[in-house]
């Protein structure tokens, strides 16, 4: 049954009762159970039913003339957006092309240029289509000359600055700069000044070699050009945030393996290992020493820094910083599976026991990293043992020497016993401690004894 709304009832018609002049069966018939179910019925829905679909019509026609209206007024609001979005196109483009037209003005129109390339570095700085569409209009070229061209401080980092923002996240516009000869005439600028630039301008340079380094294509062409120099003096000299970038540009050209041989012409391997424990930078230090012992050169660089294992031990035991510690193993593991002696080096460093705690404690990464390492480390204690010579045998058949060189043999194994017993004892010692600090249950420094003299030999 329909729902029925009982407060409004119209005038209700009733079957029609028959009169006292009619049949008795037809009075029969409708009896009083019947005449009540009629009166409840009408009651219910027959008066209601009616006024109900007359005020559902009304809220159709409501609805649906609302519902138009409302359409109509969303595409109204949507037409006017559009129309102000277009008109604000139109007008940005208008400064676009006005601002690369002043950019192309004669030089003796040089206070428009000047304004010009500060309206650029505003517009640039946070729009990527007016980034593409100024280079489009030709505005790279005339930034790109003032650098040599600009007659004071103010003009040189409005066009430097400029150029930075044009290359923000548009690598087209990188290799544009690049192409256009920025990259020597920022150099040569540095090169020719007298006095050298001041901070502002080196700093502004700094950061566009950061910028233009981040595309592939232009690492070689900036590691040749003798910037490499320039950012090591910068990552020495200059301010914090200019070091930042200066060693972030360097990381981006220690990529492209070439440029290495370019980063050890310079001093800068020694000077990025002793600025180690500076946490604000040693992540990115360990960066760039990554890419430089990828190379053979490079890692003999490092081999002969002074005190380059000690420190690079060190850096494995700074449990706050994981980052670290993977780059500072990978660096070792490295460096222990391409050279002999650079394994001997680490042993006397007293890396043992920082790669067992670290198989212990580290990450998974740093956990597998540290086990190599140790597996190279164990390779020169079975080398110094099958290489111990026995001279009598073949130098000599006398039996005295072949006596003295019996008995040499028998007190340097000995020597090795007593050796080998003292480092299964230090390593014991070691993995007592490391246990103690992973929180181990205690008796694993039994189940580890069988490990510690895996180890000894």
């Amino acid at each position: 049954m329909a729902k029925c709304h009982r407060n409004n009832v119209d005038p209700l018609i009733l079957h029609r009762i028959p009169s006292a002049s009619s049949s008795s069966t037809s009075l029969n018939s409708f009896s009083r159970s019947t005449f009540r179910r009629l009166i409840l019925d009408a009651i219910s829905c027959g008066g209601s039913s009616r006024h109900q679909r007359e005020l559902q019509q009304d809220e159709d026609k409501t609805t649906i003339g609302g519902d138009d209206l409302a359409t109509k007024s969303e595409k109204l609001c949507d037409l006017l957006n559009l129309t102000k979005m277009e008109t604000k196109k139109e007008e940005t483009l208008e400064i676009l092309k006005r601002v690369a037209k002043d950019l192309q003005a004669e030089e003796t129109e040089r206070e428009k240029k000047v304004m010009a390339a500060s309206e650029v570095r505003l517009l640039a700085k946070d729009d990527a289509e007016a980034r593409v569409t100024l280079a489009m209009l030709g505005a790279i070229p005339p930034l790109v000359s003032m650098i040599d061209d600009s007659q004071n401080e103010d003009d040189l980092i409005a066009s430097l600055y400029a150029l930075l923002n044009l290359a923000i996240g548009n690598d087209a516009n990188k290799e544009a700069i690049v192409r256009g000869g920025a990259v020597h005439k920022m150099l040569k600028l540095i090169e020719s000044s007298k006095p050298p630039p001041n901070q502002a301008i080196s700093e502004a340079i700094v950061a566009n070699f950061l910028g233009l380094s981040a595309l592939d294509s232009n690492k070689p062409i900036i590691g040749s050009s003798g910037a490499i120099i320039f950012l090591a003096r910068a990552l020495k000299t200059s301010s914090s945030q200019a070091r930042e970038d200066a060693l972030r540009a360097l990381y981006n050209l220690s990529i492209h393996h070439q440029n290495v041989s370019f980063i050890l012409e310079t001093d800068l391997v020694p000077f990025l290992l002793n600025a180690l424990g500076d946490m604000e930078v040693s992540e990115r230090i360990l960066s760039v020493l990554t890419n430089v012992v990828s190379v053979s050169e490079g890692r003999k660089a490092v081999g002969e820094a002074v005190e380059a294992f000690p420190i690079l031990v060190d850096v494995l035991n700074w449990n706050d910083s994981e980052k670290c510690q993977e780059k500072a193993v990978y660096i070792l593991m490295l460096m222990a599976h391409k050279g002999y002696g650079d394994r001997r080096a680490m042993i006397e460093a007293g890396i043992e026991s920082s790669l067992l705690e670290l198989t212990l404690v580290g990450s998974p990464l740093v956990q597998r990293r540290a086990s190599r390492i140790l597996e190279s480390l164990r390779a020169v204690d079975k080398g110094k043992q099958v290489s111990a010579p026995i001279y009598g045998i073949t130098c000599s058949s006398s039996s005295s020497s072949l006596s003295r060189e019996r008995n040499r043999e028998i007190r340097m194994s000995d020597e090795r016993r007593a050796v080998q017993q003292l480092v299964q004892q230090s390593l014991q010692s070691n993995m007592k401690r490391i246990v103690k600090r992973a929180n181990f249950p205690q008796d694993f420094v039994t189940n580890s004894q069988h490990f510690t003299k895996s180890l000894t030999f």
